[in-house]
């Protein structure tokens, strides 16, 4: 378990980032929803030991993380937005070098951690091929296959299917289901259909607080029979904004015009009933 309480941490510029935020974190995927500026990247970078709070505390079990930094390293994974690589290097090479610098000493023990997170994350057959060559997908593949080298229990992945394609995000996100069954895995995106598909908790963050912490289940089951749908027009559109909770517009494959909006119950004869998203419920709670 990660336990948070009342963390607050202010830049130099005056932005506060995190504003007396409180969360409890245990085994499982758990994901972080929140939109650009919300404080989801400085969070995982203060759990993963990268900055100083200004105050609050963090916990993983009893081990307090920001007076013991290095003991929760050992037990941490961390995979930035970016990351680099060297130009020249295999993936093999690579691995190998990264196992040595986190202190797996012995040539054989790193041909078998290596050779093990090569073949859990799909890279084995690419083993040979150097980094720099990677697609976008491959290479947040071999991320994730550095940060397991020494077998974290806590992994943090920031924002890791920014700019992959379908097949591409596919993969990627079995590869972090397999691991989120037996570890903690904190995952920050802004992709809603991402949390859904990996989440069993997740929480949404904004303006350095969290807004609500919930199970993705529980958060569709709240929503039953209260989004409603319509075609509508563009000077409709406005109006309706002005009355009543819109959610979101969108066209269909006719190119007409809809709405979906948000209440309890139908607002008139012209709205029906439509099947409720997550991403509903994002955009509900972000409005509150």
């Amino acid at each position: 378990m990660i336990s948070i309480k009342n963390l607050s941490k202010t830049y130099r510029n005056g932005i506060k980032a995190l504003d007396d935020l409180s969360l409890d974190i245990g085994v499982g995927m758990f994901g972080l929803l929140g939109p650009n500026g919300a404080g989801k990247s400085s969070l995982m970078r203060t759990i993963a030991t990268l900055q100083e709070p200004d105050s609050g505390s963090i916990f993983y079990n009893d081990l307090d993380i920001v007076k013991d930094k290095m003991a929760f390293r050992k037990n941490l994974g961390y995979l930035p937005q970016e990351f680099g690589v060297y130009e020249k290097d295999s993936a093999e090479q690579l691995l190998d070098y990264f196992a040595v610098l986190k202190g797996i000493s012995s040539k054989k023990d790193r041909n078998i951690i290596v050779e093990e997170v090569l073949h859990l994350t799909n890279l084995f057959e690419s083993r040979k091929k150097r980094v720099s060559t990677y697609s976008g997908g491959m290479r947040q593949r071999f991320g994730i296959a550095q940060l397991l080298l020494n077998k974290p229990k806590v992994i943090i992945v920031d924002e890791p299917t920014a700019g992959l394609d379908p097949a591409e995000r596919t993969r990627f996100l079995n590869v972090l289901r397999d691991i989120g069954s037996s570890n903690i895995v904190i995952f920050s995106t802004h992709l809603v259909d991402d949390v859904k598909e990996l989440c069993s908790q997740m929480a949404i963050v904004n303006k350095g607080k969290v807004l609500v912490k919930e199970r993705p289940t529980r958060a569709l089951e709240s929503l039953a029979g209260k989004i409603w749908t319509k075609k509508t027009t563009k000077e409709e559109l406005s109006n309706l904004e002005n009355q009543m909770e819109v959610l979101s517009s969108y066209y269909n494959e006719d190119n007409e015009l809809n709405v979906k909006v948000f209440a309890d119950q139908q607002p008139d004869g012209s709205f029906s009933t439509c099947n409720q998203t997550l991403e509903d419920y994002y955009f509900i709670t972000l409005k509150k």
